[in-house]
């Protein structure tokens, strides 16, 4: 059996990366075209909002199963059909003519998505030496960084013409994705477990819950920054929409650099590093007067947020424990949990008072500081 680490395969470890871009995209794509949506299937904006939170809810809830059930299928056919899927019912959502069946091809985008992520990035796991897994990651989250940053951006140019384009496009994305070379599947890897019981277990509810915090309190607070930069600042939804992009801009460039922290000094340093320097940024966002500051610290708190993540995700992808893609595959489940709780939490505090709102994120990170210590290297 070919070693699944082996180097020769460049296309298939670039298939594996860029994988990482169409969940995040595919999700993010109509937040700039929610009004032509809206108008679309003359419906309410906020009925038209709606279509975030149905990509969101399926493909979080799925993914508590789906790294174990992919494992038994066998990872490469399932990410393949995966892919085959989302381009499908991507194209539904595309031409649905009622909005009823836009939100359906939405949910099973969400289910479908379930279904890639995380054996993406266990089979990228599988095949990276232990020593450098921390950079692999980091690259991985890079891309998901670029897919969520540079969909609202691709969604509003293809507004111009038709929305609609812009899901036609990321169906042929999925296409191609779907022919693209992966990593044969490890018959060895199968065999091991594939229990769906197997990942509810200390050493990955742990470091989830530390996704889920780290993930609800930084990148899940761009609505709260978004009130602040127009209450405090009076931008308008334009300049709003280009300032949030700083968060997803910093976190691709800093990926790299949260993976080498990670492969250097361990899990548990390089999440504590993003635990306690996220914490700051988020009080200085409430706090400051000054609109550069405001914008720079949520920049920098993309960072923050890639260091957490890249820590836990090396953690548990090199844990000697059963069902590797069952573990990572909870554990982003978590993760966007946390997001989807954040305004239902924070929304309220801010409303009572501004700082509040931003002091009670960063004190739960800093309640989270304790999980860092299950965080460790990966194995080399």
């Amino acid at each position: 059996m070919t070693d699944p680490r082996n180097d020769d395969a460049p296309a298939a470890r670039v298939g594996l990366q860029l994988g990482a871009l169409l969940g995040p995209f595919g999700g993010g794509i109509v937040a700039a075209v929610l009004p032509e949506i809206g108008t679309s299937f003359d419906v309410s904006a906020q009925a038209a909002a709606s279509s975030l939170t149905v990509y969101l809810l399926p493909f979080a809830a799925l993914m508590l199963v789906s790294g174990t059930l992919g494992q038994r299928w066998g990872p490469a056919r399932t990410i393949r059909l995966a892919y085959v899927a989302y381009a499908v019912v991507t194209l539904v959502a595309a031409v649905a003519p009622w909005f009823w069946l836009f939100q359906f091809g939405r949910g099973l985008m969400g289910c479908a998505n379930a279904f890639t992520t995380p054996l993406l990035m266990a089979r990228l796991a599988a095949m990276t030496p232990p020593d450098r897994l921390g950079k692999a990651l980091g690259v991985f989250g890079a891309m998901q960084a670029v897919g969520q940053t540079s969909a609202p951006l691709v969604g509003g140019l293809a507004a111009a013409a038709s929305w609609r384009w812009a899901f036609v496009g990321i169906a042929l994305v999925g296409a191609v994705l779907a022919a693209w070379p992966l990593p044969a599947d490890d018959e060895d890897d199968r065999a091991a477990t594939t229990r769906l019981r197997d990942p509810w277990r200390a050493a990955v509810l742990l470091p989830g819950l530390a996704a889920l915090t780290a993930w609800g309190c930084l990148a899940g607070l761009s609505f709260l920054v978004a009130f602040r930069l127009q209450d405090a600042f009076g931008f308008g939804a334009g300049m709003r929409g280009l300032l949030l992009t700083g968060f997803g801009v910093a976190g691709f460039l800093g990926a790299r650099f949260a993976g080498a922290a990670a492969d250097r000094f361990g899990g548990r340093l390089t999440a504590l590093g993003g635990l306690l320097a996220g914490a700051a940024l988020v009080v200085v966002i409430g706090a400051t007067g000054l609109a550069p500051v405001a914008v720079a610290a949520w920049a920098a708190a993309g960072v923050c947020s890639q260091l957490v993540l890249v820590a836990v995700n090396t953690t548990v992808l090199s844990g000697d424990g059963p069902g590797r893609s069952g573990a990572i595959s909870v554990v982003q489940a978590m993760r966007f949990l946390g997001m989807a709780a954040a305004p239902a939490v924070f929304t309220a505090p801010y409303h009572a008072d501004a700082l509040l709102g931003f002091a009670l994120p960063a004190a739960v990170l800093l309640a989270t500081v304790p999980l860092a210590a299950t965080l460790t290297r990966a194995r080399t």
